[in-house]
């Protein structure tokens, strides 16, 4: 993996002109001399500028040339692009780098356009009308792809980055009033607590801030009254209504007529705030046409493919391309959308657009239409200031993403705001609507392209007529220049092929919905996409969701398998069949990792790991042990890093801090210790005895009182090859056994006299390690006991435990023997028989004899106190 950062990237700038030859030096200084001729170049002279270049290259989309000097052209293509990434990977000024993305896009489209130009001219294959059905089907989806390809370029064409409006340059006293609305349904009322809990902890007056829950769980009368306790207990409202109408938009205009807030912040009731959310939005409202307020969704767990994939966090996740690239360009067109949640709405021009949308499943972006046909502004800012939870298993994810696949192909149908004249929209506006909704039909392209080189290899039809070299000289580089321009935008959002990979597990669901959406846009509702489901502790294969991609697995399969068949049989062939034969094993290999998303990976943990790097304080009795921080915590759980090695007994208090004044005081329970070579010490802590103000707290340390998320910027950039390779080890990771790490037994030493009493008698020792569950104790050397009879037995004993220094009464304990250990065996003999038959056991003079007892779990309640405070007092 490589890591960029701005003293390298100077470097390797500083040093190129020393290190590259004439060629590669003009490109790099190319982009700054664009850079100074147009230093304060618009939206509008950069839209001039790209058609104005697409006009002056329509010649040479439309010359034919020989396949020869065709393929010279494509190496030249693809060297130049090439030669642009790498120049852009060089450069320390933004500018310049969309300079040199707007140049590679312009290169690229003459390429896309020049390869459409021939395809329609010389390969479609209209020789009977099954030749002719699919050689056209295909080629409406490469439209669709190139039609795609060519509005994101315009989409990304300048990605806006804004700064918060510091609201300290206004009196408090006209700060806007702000209410807060958490819509709920069927959720678990634990999930909605840790939002409330966050909602109220944010840093707003609390005379200008309110905070409302809006239950539509008439259907759940039970979690209904636990809701209203909560709400009582935290000191939020709660807010009902008499039906269920329209869902979630329903839920929400409801609540708009009942409160009075001039400001609404919306958030899902599984997205927790982070402390600085309004403080970091309400700022751009004092500009008086801004309506909309969006800032990006983050999930704090794994969503489907990262979990069953097993990526580890080294792939970028689905939603990332989307809220790090595509939000910022249409940002630039004022076309950024709402999209649920996470988002402040200015009440008077929601009203005036009729509130939230309720004709469609979208109706966060159906809203936003409407307000951008009022001519208002919409504003996304650019900073993660929400946990939330994304679909745990891959039916989930299917469930939430074909919703979205329906609503967006219902606003196309509703309003068709590409071309109907009765939306006040820009033309940017209009593409960057109709990009949103015309994305969702990829399905269709998706299931032409993975079934193209199966309807040649295994039923012989021909889609692309004299399919070989030339068409590849054509085609190779309108695909490389489009990977190429993509890269230099989404190299740390979008890594290659994992696009494909998304889209061909979802294509045949996106597919369907979006044609029926088409149909008739009243079909399918709004469905609750469900959070915090219980995993299975074993793996499962989702059949329901995955059995279309597995049977073009198995289509894919046998169409490699007759491909020396086809080669033996029709020689004359050959360009077009191994050409398909390495289009089918490249799908295939897209095909599987999308297969194994359906294979849901087993659950080993009790709740999701974060990584945050908390301040950690490691108390043990009445003094500080050790300071460290945390590498990843948990609601259950936490990993740290602990300054230095101390004696630690398995059971700490433990105190953590947030990044602003936050703070939690637990007991930890310490399950793993392991050194570093930096002479730190690294332990895994559970957490016991949690009471709910703690729990409390801990939500607030851990998801509320964050600076910044660490995933706020992304320093692993793509590496195409890479990328690939890591792909085809998806099922290899997949089909690894994950197994919980081992927890270790862990003994603090101690030294304290105790007496042991069993069977009528007390016998002396010292004990000389303890935990919370366990004590070694050492028996005095006068002592005769047999052994054998406590490890065949292991009665439970009784404990006496002497303070050390100070004067307050033993400890009384009750333990049970778990295993007995001589350590001197030279003065153990065992047991013998005598010659009468009769069983003779060797006494020992107790020196080495070792007891291993335990703290019977039935007696904690009236025992566990006593034994916390005897370790603290050691």
């Amino acid at each position: 993996m490589t890591h960029s950062s701005g003293s390298s990237s100077f470097a390797a700038a500083e040093s190129a002109n020393s290190r590259f030859p004439l060629l590669k030096r003009a490109f790099l200084n190319l982009p700054n001399a664009i850079d100074r001729l147009m230093p304060h170049a618009g939206k509008w002279l950069l839209f001039a500028i790209v058609i104005g270049l697409l006009i002056l290259s329509v010649p040479l989309i439309i010359t034919p040339l020989p396949a020869i000097q065709q393929g010279i052209i494509a190496l030249f293509l693809i060297a130049v692009g090439w030669t642009i990434v790498q120049s852009e990977q060089r450069q320390i000024n933004r500018r310049v780098g969309e300079h040199l993305h707007l140049f590679l896009a312009w290169i690229s489209i003459i390429a896309t356009l020049r390869y459409l130009y021939y395809r329609v001219s010389y390969t479609l294959n209209l020789d009977g009308w099954v030749n002719a059905t699919f050689s056209l089907l295909l080629f409406a989806a490469e439209l669709y792809a190139a039609g795609t390809l060519l509005i994101s370029y315009f989409q990304t064409l300048r990605l806006r980055d804004r700064a918060p409006v510091d609201l300290a340059n206004y009196p408090e006293e006209d700060w806007f009033t702000v209410d807060v609305y958490i819509p709920t349904y069927n959720e678990e009322v634990e999930i909605v607590r840790k939002t409330v809990l966050a909602a109220m902890t944010i840093d707003y007056p609390e005379d200008k801030k309110r905070v409302y829950v809006l239950d539509d769980g008439r259907k759940f009368p039970d979690r209904r009254l636990k809701l209203l306790k909560m709400c009582q207990e935290l000191g939020c409202t709660l807010l009902t209504r008499d039906n269920n109408d329209h869902a979630k938009a329903g839920n929400i205009n409801t609540a708009l007529r009942r409160t009075s807030g001039e400001l609404i912040l919306i958030l899902d009731c599984d997205h927790i705030p982070a402390r600085q959310f309004l403080k970091q939005t309400i700022g751009f409202f004092y500009k008086s046409d801004v309506a909309l307020v969006q800032t990006p969704h983050w999930f704090y767990n794994a969503d489907p493919f990262e979990r069953n994939l097993l990526t580890g966090g080294q792939v970028p996740v689905h939603n990332e391309l989307f809220y790090k690239v595509i939000q910022k360009g249409n940002d630039f067109w004022n076309a950024a959308f709402f999209c649920g949640s996470a988002a402040v709405i200015r009440k008077g021009y929601l009203l005036e657009v009729g509130g939230i949308a309720t004709e469609t499943v979208t109706e966060d972006c159906h809203t936003s239409l409407r307000l951008h046909d009022r001519g208002y502004q919409s504003v996304y800012y650019d900073k993660i200031m929400v946990a939330g939870l994304a679909p745990e298993n891959f039916s989930a994810y299917v469930g939430q993403q074909v919703r979205w696949a329906r609503g967006m192909a219902q606003i196309l149908r509703i309003e068709n705001p590409l071309l109907n004249p009765r939306l006040n929209l820009s033309v940017p506006q209009r593409l960057c609507y109709f990009s949103a909704c015309s994305h969702f039909f990829f399905g269709f392209p998706r299931l032409m392209y993975a079934f193209a080189p199966v309807l040649y290899l295994l039923f012989g039809i021909s889609l692309v007529r004299g399919l070989g070299l030339e068409t590849l000289a054509y085609a190779l580089p309108h695909i490389s220049l489009g990977l190429y321009a993509n890269y230099i935008t989404n190299k740390t959002t979008r890594f290659s092929f994992w696009n494909e990979v998304f889209e061909n597990a979802m294509a045949f669901h996106a597919g369907i919905v979006t044609i029926l959406a088409l149909l008739n846009p009243r079909l399918g509702s709004f469905k609750v996409t469900d959070k915090n489901l219980q995993m299975s502790d074993r793996r499962i294969f989702d059949w329901r969701s995955s059995w279309v991609t597995l049977g073009v697995c198995v289509l894919l399969v046998l169409s490699l398998v007759v491909v020396p068949f086809w080669l033996i049989d029709y020689p004359e062939a050959k360009e077009a069949i191994i050409i398909n034969a390495v289009w089918a094993f490249f799908t295939l290999s897209l095909l599987v990792a999308a297969l194994m998303v359906g294979f849901e990976q087993p659950q080993v943990r009790r709740a999701h790991r974060l990584k945050r790097q908390l301040q950690a304080v490691v108390y043990c009795g009445d003094r500080v042990t050790t300071n460290g921080r945390t590498i990843d915590i948990s609601e259950a759980g936490a990993n740290l890093l602990l300054d230095s090695w101390v004696d630690l007994p398995d059971i700490v208090e433990l105190e953590l801090c947030g990044d602003f004044e936050a703070r939690v005081s637990l007991s930890a329970h310490v399950t793993r210790i392991q050194p570093t070579p930096e002479n730190q010490v690294r332990i895994a802590v559970e957490f016991v005895d949690v009471s709910q103000a703690q729990a409390d707290a801990l939500v607030r340390v851990i998801y509320s009182d964050v600076a910044e998320w660490y995933t706020q910027e992304r320093q692993i950039i793509d590496h195409p090859l890479a990328s690939f390779g890591f792909l085809l080890t998806g099922p290899l990771r997949a089909l690894n056994d994950r197994h919980p790490a081992e927890r270790t037994n862990r003994l603090q030493s101690i030294q304290a006299l105790a007496q042991i009493y069993w069977n009528g008698q007390f016998y002396p020792a010292v004990a000389t390690a303890i935990n919370s569950r366990s004590i070694r104790v050492e028996l005095f050397p006068d002592t005769t006991l047999d052994p054998s009879l406590l490890q065949v037995n292991q009665p439970a004993v009784g404990l006496l435990l002497a303070r050390p220094e100070t004067d307050a009464p033993p400890v009384r304990l009750v333990a049970q023997v778990e295993s007995v250990v001589c350590t001197d065996r030279s003065r153990f003999h065992g047991m013998s028989e005598s010659p009468s038959g009769r069983t003779v056991t060797h006494r020992l003079q107790t020196p080495g004899l070792s007891l291993e007892l335990s703290f019977p779990e039935q007696l904690d309640v009236q025992q566990q106190n006593r034994i916390r405070q005897l370790m603290r007092s050691m």
